[in-house]
């Protein structure tokens, strides 16, 4: 079996502490392979004359099975939340198997 090359894409990794929800990824991926769900919540800080909105993250899913690795997701966040990983071992017995979420995605590691 020969290596695989250190340049070779693997996985897509999330940072969800990172992730703002701002949709980019979402909006740019020629695929439509990733779906973020997120509401709204008031932060409130002290000295401020009013709450600030700010958006937390519910969930954010990868369809593995409709991703081609294309790499836009990632050069477009803003915030560094999604990066490549050298994982390429992520089997599924089916086609649902392949939609991971925050857990999966976030399990790969850090970069």
């Amino acid at each position: 079996m020969s290596e695989i090359p250190h340049q070779a894409r693997g996985a897509i990794a999330l940072d969800a502490a990172a992730c703002t929800s701002c949709m980019l990824c979402v909006k740019e991926c020629p695929d439509w392979c990733i779906h973020i769900e997120s509401h709204n919540e008031e932060v409130s800080e002290p000295g401020a004359r009013r709450p600030r909105s700010v958006a937390v993250l519910d969930s954010f899913t990868i369809d593995w099975g409709l991703c081609m690795y294309c790499g836009i997701c990632v050069e477009v966040c803003p915030f560094d939340a999604l990066h490549w990983v050298p994982e390429h071992d992520y089997p599924a017995p089916d086609a649902q198997g392949l939609r991971h979420g925050i857990a999966r995605l976030e399990e790969f590691g850090p970069s």
